[in-house]
């Protein structure tokens, strides 16, 4: 996915539309030991190039295989990204909005492999839970601990504060004898 700056002026003022497929699945696994497997990602688009900038709208798909943060078996995440990248031709002349993405050209040649390999990478989240470890309820555990969700730990909370403290589980055996005088 390389192209001259003399190839895209060609193409000034005009629509360049491109659907190319890369692979990147051995340089995604060196950056992120958590991929497992990645297919080649799809990337298509089109640019607009004038005499000062070409930009680039990408929509990058594809699928990577990462672990379940639970279960460890491999969850597909599919990739389904959307930018605009933007690439100077004439550095000096061309004043850019605050929200775009702004790139020198090296070489004369505008390569937008290293640009989606980025793009991807920021696109891999941190952790990823399989269907069935999402629907099962039950949370590890062994002895002396488990996990367990917030509603758990809440409602474990409110156990223990009902439970009488065992030293005084005699005095409490008064308590509602008392309160039921006291409403007489």
């Amino acid at each position: 996915m390389k192209w001259t700056v003399a190839e895209l002026l060609k193409y000034r003022n005009e629509t360049m539309m491109f659907d190319k497929h890369v692979d990147l699945a051995q340089d995604l696994k060196k950056a992120d030991p958590e991929i497992r497997k990645a297919s080649l990602i799809h990337v298509e688009g089109r640019a607009d190039v004038d005499t000062n900038k070409a930009s680039f709208h990408l929509h990058i798909s594809g699928t990577l295989t990462l672990p379940c943060a639970r279960t460890l078996v491999d969850v597909n995440y599919p990739l389904d990204i959307h930018s605009v990248e933007t690439f100077l031709l004439k550095p000096l002349d061309y004043d850019h909005q605050e929200d775009e993405d702004i790139h020198e050209v090296e070489g004369g040649v505008i390569d937008l492999t290293p640009v989606v390999y980025e793009l991807v990478l920021l696109d891999v989240p941190i952790q990823v839970i399989s269907p069935e470890a999402e629907n099962d309820l039950s949370m590890p555990q062994g002895p002396d601990w488990k996990v367990m969700t917030e509603e758990q730990l809440f409602e474990a909370r409110d156990r223990e504060k009902k439970k009488v403290d065992p030293r005084l589980a005699d005095l409490a055996k008064l308590l509602p004898k008392n309160e039921n005088e006291n409403q007489k």
